[in-house]
């Protein structure tokens, strides 16, 4: 069972589809026991880094997401749910994140001229840097979709999972033993985005 957690920051209901077409059952939770019982866990997210933060701690989620890692259990980060991994992040200001890997969270800086604009919004390749679970059977060079205006910055590039090109490489997707997250959107990448739904399954 996938439990896709809820705090009121992501279209739940497409990666909820996204699961469901590949076979896999998902249910959405909010609780904090409900995220201690879950066996795999999805934190998606858009929006403000700061406000979601603050969210997960005024509802007493970060400590179960936090505990969910340690014991190994696998957790797939969305978009927002990849940036508030990490340390920090300078999206109106500087804003602590979970600091479950070590690293910022920054706009993208692109030229303009060269007909590049933020958000980074749209279809983009991945480059493979390390086989991530999540990417099994899936080829060089494959497209996915983003949407978003920030993109992470890890200290520690061996978590460094898929890079892709926006005016110079970014770090597109994470992957750390039982932790996976990925900057674009796998529920809205069609039919890559749905086999690493279900790689992430079938851990």
């Amino acid at each position: 069972m996938i439990s896709i957690l809820d705090y009121d920051m992501a279209n739940l209901r497409s990666v909820q589809k996204g699961f469901e077409h590949v076979g896999v059952a998902a249910r959405i939770i909010s609780r904090p026991e409900e995220v201690e019982a879950a066996e795999k866990l999805v934190l998606p997210g858009v929006g403000a880094f700061a406000d979601a933060v603050r969210t997960l701690r005024e509802r007493e989620l970060v400590g179960p997401i936090l505990r969910h890692i340690e014991r190994g259990r696998p957790l797939l980060g969305i978009c927002l749910g990849l940036q508030m991994l990490f340390d920090v992040g300078y999206e109106d200001g500087e804003h602590r994140g979970l600091g479950v890997l070590k690293g910022k969270v920054v706009r993208f800086d692109v030229d303009s001229t060269k007909g590049l604009k933020v958000p980074h919004m749209g279809w983009n390749q991945l480059a493979m840097r390390r086989p991530s679970p999540l990417l099994w059977g899936l080829e060089e060079g494959c497209g996915v979709y983003f949407v978003h205006s920030y993109h992470v910055e890890p200290t520690d590039d061996s978590v460094v999972a898929t890079t892709t090109d926006y005016g110079g490489d970014f770090i597109s997707s994470i992957w750390r033993e039982n932790l996976m997250a990925t900057q674009f959107h796998p529920e809205k990448s069609q039919k890559v985005g749905l086999a690493m739904l279900a790689n992430f399954a079938a851990l």
